[in-house]
């Protein structure tokens, strides 16, 4: 799931196929589902050969909307009860030992511990006179920032995360220097959790101010112009029992002055009738105003509000210049009263518009950057240019304009892949970036603005040979008749016979764009043969407005369609087969998987869903699940409580089903998808499943999401998911 800055394809289903998993309107499937004492009424099919903890089934359930929905396992949701403890044990058991017996397993891990133990670098950002940049010398568990006084110094260690735990759990969360390059505020998060604690390091001695920031999320950290101090927005405290778990309400936005204990910090807004709102703030750079972007869920239209700082850090009150919440609204930067943004308003692929606060009235805003053929993804105000990242067709394309909105020149990139960078100073003279693609580990170049030229910073050495392998670019058409993009790479020379193992991952929601990236696991699959195929579902944001909301609440069947067509269509096309498909996604890709394989079982031979939101019914009432509900749909609201129970993977298990061998992982600190939403899964899929594949879940422990997880859980878990698919595909990799 995104963080809320920010985080799943068609043939026709047969009609007796949809109207056997479609409930009726007074039943759902878990009602139909057989008791704990046996399985009565079930289809005969063969037993699995494997010895499944027997999880209890209680008699759970509720009316919603005049459906009695049962929940059977609702008591996996209380995370910290003995019973649920024990059950995570029981399950991790069986795993665990099935894994082991996994020949492939150990020479994968070997191989990903060879790919991964190579040098790699973040982009740098300059504050005063210092540089600052993240390294990692290959098998580093977390990244270590450097801090040198030029690009060609030598660099020196200034913020060494690794250090703060012996496992590598404690991750480095936001990094922002302050403006007289003499301090850094920084953010760090534990297990994998979204609760970020906030620090203040002096850069020239290397050591911490008595200053400490407690219950953040989902914030920034930016400083008045001054130093003396910097806004962030946080929570209140939770209750004792709930810091995993507990609904997220009234974000808040605080000044903390330095020096001053956290309990003196001085609350700036907030907005108690409506707890769902949520602030991210930023101080122009030229220190006069706080810019807040509004958010509530995870929906893309937004408000800003504006606050003067001309009197001072707690003065003044916040000026509403757009609460209509009725387009995407990102903050690129000002020129005194010259508000920049990129907008989605009237130009579902973005533009760049410019309000003056002394004449904001709509009819006054001024187009700077058109809309274009293609989206419109990003814009930064650097060195007196505006540099707008575009997508098209999924590819990165940057162009560079003045600030009247004369276009100057396009950025050459090495081929078809995905930049990301570009920000720095309004009067800066250089700007970095980073390219990278399904074959090219990322590179990080310096760009003159000047003169428009680029070189390399610094290139990774990874010991492949990238011209081994091939990315495609097809399209293909979804049960509608929409044309859906997809990526498919691997090795040269690819011979079509139905036979490659195939693993195919998308995501498909919240407006997020999977785009071309490298990614260590990925070429280690390539390297045993197998074929990586991307689909571009409806839901993202990778055609703009109009394509994230084509996958969005009532039409989020469409989704799920195009990940079943793109599947349809490796198949047809002779890259792979039934018995040979493997499927994957993470968080809002979990449910896709989830949702994909109730609905087409028989079309995957195994699935990997990975912290997924599996119970669409009760996703709202955890964490920030809440914020969900704008990309999802409410369960509260009766219509939109049909159409997400129609797709909930976990309400549309049908007993007697041979479903694909699945492992569901997921980690017991996960506080944005909590693993009860996995494990009620696991557990009806085990109650469920007739046959021979596996399905099992995999319970990380001391970790979260996925943001922050150390490099050694990260090899451990792609060995046990490779080891999975490569036995249940019937792959012989070298070596095993």
């Amino acid at each position: 799931m995104p963080t809320i800055r920010s985080v799943l394809l068609p043939a026709l289903l047969s009609v007796a196929f949809v109207v056997a998993c479609r409930p009726s309107a007074s039943e759902t499937p878990a009602d139909r589902a057989p008791s704990a004492e046996g399985d009565a009424g079930a289809p005969a099919a063969a037993p699995s050969p494997y010895s499944y903890p027997a999880t209890r089934r209680a008699d759970t359930a509720e009316e919603l909307h005049g459906t009695r929905v049962a929940d059977p396992y609702r008591w996996l949701e209380d995370l910290d009860a003995p019973e649920t403890r024990a059950w995570v044990e029981a399950e991790n058991a069986v795993t665990f030992g099935y894994l082991e017996t996994i020949a492939a397993r150990a020479p994968i891990r070997a191989r990903l511990t060879e790919l991964w133990n190579y040098e790699r670098f973040g982009l740098p950002m300059r504050e005063g006179k210092h540089y600052f940049y993240s390294r990692n010398d290959g098998l580093q568990n977390q990244n270590v920032i450097y801090v040198t006084p030029s690009l060609d110094a030598e660099a020196k260690v200034f913020l060494d995360p690794n250090t703060l735990s012996e496992d590598g759990t404690v991750a480095l969360g936001s990094f922002t220097p302050g403006p007289k390059g003499k301090l850094v505020a920084y953010g760090i998060k534990r297990a994998g959790s979204d609760w970020e604690e906030f620090k203040v390091r002096d850069i020239k001695t290397g050591k911490d101010l008595p200053d400490h920031i407690q219950w953040s999320k989902f914030s920034e950290i930016s400083w008045t112009k001054d130093g003396k101090g910097f806004f962030y927005a946080r929570f209140a405290a939770p209750k004792e029992g709930e810091t995993f778990e507990g609904a997220n309400y009234n974000h808040m936005i605080y000044y903390h002055a330095l020096g001053a204990p956290q309990a003196d910090d001085v609350k700036i807004y907030e907005r108690p009738d409506q707890p769902r709102w949520g602030f991210g703030s930023s101080v122009t750079e030229d220190g006069r105003y706080l810019v807040s972007r509004v958010w509530e869920g995870t929906s893309k239209k937004n408000g800003v509000f504006v606050l003067d700082l001309k009197a001072g850090p707690t003065k003044g009150q916040f000026v509403e210049l757009l609460n209509q919440f009725d387009a995407e609204y990102s903050f690129v930067g000002n020129q005194g009263s010259k508000l920049l943004f990129r907008t989605d308003k009237d130009a579902p692929r973005g533009r760049v518009i410019e309000i003056d606060l002394k004449r904001p009235d709509p009819a006054d805003w001024k187009t700077i950057i058109p809309q274009a053929p293609e989206t419109l993804h990003g814009a930064s105000y650097v060195g007196g240019k505006l540099f707008a990242r575009y997508l098209k067709d999924v590819r990165s394309q940057v162009k560079v304009f003045s600030l009247k909105g004369a276009l100057e020149r396009e950025v050459e990139f090495p081929g078809i892949g995905t930049v990301y960078g570009f920000g720095g100073k309004q009067d800066a003279k250089e700007t970095f970036y980073t390219f990278t693609s399904f074959t090219e580990p990322g590179t990080v170049y310096r760009y003159d603005i000047k003169s428009g030229e680029s070189s390399v910073f610094k290139s990774p050495a990874l010991k492949f040979n990238p011209d081994d392998y091939e990315t495609r670019q097809v399209f293909y058409k979804s049960k509608d008749g929409t044309t859906i993009p997809m990526f498919i790479t691997a090795k040269k020379g690819l011979e079509l016979n139905g036979q490659n193992p195939t693993y195919l991952y998308a995501y498909g929601g919240f407006n997020i764009s999977l785009t071309p990236g490298f990614s260590v696991p990925n070429l280690a699959w390539m390297e045993m043969g197998g074929v990586y195929a991307v689909a571009n579902l409806r839901g993202g944001g990778e055609y703009g407005s109009e394509w994230h909301e084509a996958g969005m609440k009532l039409r989020k069947q469409n989704v799920f369609d195009d990940f079943i067509a793109a599947a349809e269509y490796l198949v047809a096309e002779k890259y792979t087969s039934p018995q040979k498909l493997a499927v994957g996604g993470r968080s809002n890709g979990g449910l896709l998987i989830g949702a994909a394989i109730t609905q087409r079982p028989e079309l995957f031979a195994a699935a990997l869903p990975g912290v997924g939101v599996m119970d669409m019914l009760r996703f709202h009432k955890f964490t920030i699940g809440h914020a969900w509900t704008s990309d999802y749909g409410s369960p509260d609201d009766a219509e939109e409580f049909k159409a997400l129970l129609a797709y909930s993977p976990l309400h549309n298990l049908e007993p007697g089903t041979r479903y694909p061998a699945t492992l569901v992982y997921t980690a017991d600190h996960d506080d944005r998808v909590v693993p009860g939403h996995s494990y009620k899964f696991a557990a009806a899929l085990q109650h469920a499943h007739r046959g021979e594949p596996p399905v099992m879940i995999r319970i990380d422990t001391r970790a979260g999401h996925g943001a922050g997880k150390p490099t050694s859980k990260k090899i451990e878990e792609w060995a046990d998911l490779w080891g999975f698919l490569v036995a249940n595909l019937g792959m012989q990799p070298p070596g095993a």
